[in-house]
């Protein structure tokens, strides 16, 4: 049967623990199923027996709930008359058109149309995977890059006058029509990559 000691009088150790067998559960639903699938053959151990450890148990353990995971990649479609196109050049020189909104950044376009862009930091501005090499039409028409965005561009694989992080590039009216061009290759750099061996 349960052991009731550790379910009441132990309230910082919330652990089931049947007498006859010695095995100690986790949760509630680990006994249950321990019960169902027959992991252990011992007919004396019944929760419908300590009704009060089990409402104990439920009192004291908070409910799991999850949510969506947002990624990156994620678009709220353009409002229409709202519509910003961009093209981007990919490395074996195709050109892709694209309708956005106001705000998007490039790495969130390219991804959510699965082009070759990494985005290995997740847009934080902690790596140069979403290099991109801006038309120079549209260079003056961006916000200067700060001065994280400087550091982590020294970082990128051939950089040019006009190269930009994705991540760190927001679609907005001034640079309706851009035009961007992917790099022929990406350079992921860590502090492993400095460590003296």
């Amino acid at each position: 049967m349960l052991s009731l000691t550790n379910c009441i009088s132990k309230k910082s150790s919330l652990l089931w623990k049947p007498l006859t067998s010695g095995r100690l559960f986790s949760s509630l639903a680990s006994y249950k199923y321990a019960l169902r699938h027959s992991t252990f053959n011992d007919p004396t151990i019944s929760l419908r027996r300590h009704p009060k450890a089990i409402n104990f148990y439920k009192s004291q353990v908070r409910s799991f709930s999850s949510t969506l995971t947002t990624f990156h990649g994620h678009l709220n479609p353009p409002k229409p008359g709202e519509e910003l196109h961009i093209t981007f050049v990919l490395k074996d020189g195709e050109q892709k058109t694209f309708e956005v909104s106001e705000g998007d950044s490039l790495l969130d376009i390219a991804q959510a149309h699965n082009l070759d862009m990494e985005g290995a930091c997740g847009g934080s501005c902690a790596c140069s995977t979403c290099h991109v090499i801006v038309d120079p039409d549209y260079i003056d028409a961006l916000p200067e890059p700060e001065d994280d965005e400087n550091d982590m561009l020294d970082l990128a694989y051939g950089l040019t006058e006009t190269s930009r992080l994705g991540c760190q590039v927001k679609m907005s009216k001034e640079v309706e029509g851009l035009r961007v061009a992917l790099p022929a290759m990406t350079r992921n750099v860590s502090n492993n990559d400095f460590s003296n061996n």
